[in-house]
């Protein structure tokens, strides 16, 4: 079956949509309770992962690596629902962490300002200038997260399969169109597609794991083998390889460990 991720800006009924989606296919639907469980599961406050997740990097941040460990943290408890299957993500950073995945369906949900402002206005009671001035800075950060960090736009259309704008279609039109496409053969997961996402799981909790320690770590995986590149000074301990291989056959998963450690340049 297929991995759909709906990302939306905010109040553009996406997260209706997707909740709906997951309903009719009898899917999955997994929004915010990842930030929760990687909150629990990493011992980090809730209110740090959530400005992770929805804030631009600060120039101190892109420093200090504070962003980049809790970032792994989340995109660890993403991949790991999406390689269980059968799964409806919401939010921001779903597609980005999984998006050369054959079998992931990538949706935008779009609506116009106005309505926005008119959802926000009736949920919060908002006068329209604080609800318009909110939702106006919300896209500007959403849309600075996704550039920063990975270098893309995340209102471009060429990052998704299908792009369905509110308004003259309906929230029930949205989930029939989605519902057809998720069902299409090119959405199917396949033995190859499987251990792809098998792949990027066990290289994201593998990240998470290491990234405290060592925050530099780029990981990849391949059936069970990780490999594992540090960056280090020349000076550094003769023996971080085999620490790091030896923390990295603890996690479940895990059968083979390759490290490499890169040499740092200053700007490195």
């Amino acid at each position: 079956m297929a991995i759909i991720t709906i990302s939306r800006g905010s109040f553009s009924k996406g997260k209706e949509v997707a909740e709906r989606v997951a309903a009719h296919l009898d899917y999955r639907s997994v929004s915010r309770e990842v930030i929760l469980e990687a909150s629990e599961d990493f011992h980090i406050p809730l209110n740090r992962l959530d400005h992770a997740i929805h804030d631009a990097p600060s120039i101190l941040q892109r420093f200090t690596y504070e962003k980049q460990k809790y970032i792994a943290y989340v995109a660890s408890e993403i991949l790991t629902r999406f390689e269980r299957d059968n799964v409806v993500y919401h939010g921001l950073a779903g597609h980005f962490f999984a998006r050369n995945l054959p079998h992931l369906l990538k949706v935008r949900i779009i609506a116009d300002m106005e309505d926005r402002i008119v959802a926000l206005m009736e949920k919060d009671g908002l006068e329209r200038d604080q609800a318009a001035a909110f939702l106006e800075k919300d896209d500007r950060d959403r849309k600075a997260w996704s550039y920063q960090l990975y270098g893309v736009d995340t209102t471009d259309c060429k990052l998704y399969d299908l792009v369905i704008h509110i308004g003259k279609l309906t929230i029930d039109d949205a989930v029939g169109l989605i519902c057809t496409a998720a069902v299409r053969p090119q959405f199917r997961a396949t033995a190859e597609s499987q251990q792809m996402i098998e792949n990027l799981a066990l290289a994201a909790r593998t990240r998470a794991a290491l990234i405290e320690e060592y925050p530099t770590c780029e990981v990849t995986s391949d059936a069970g083998t990780v490999a594992i590149t540090v960056r280090a000074s020349q000076h550094t301990d003769t023996g971080l390889a085999a620490s790091i291989e030896e923390k990295a056959l603890k996690i479940p998963g895990v059968s083979a460990a390759v490290v490499r450690l890169r040499p740092a340049g200053f700007f490195s």
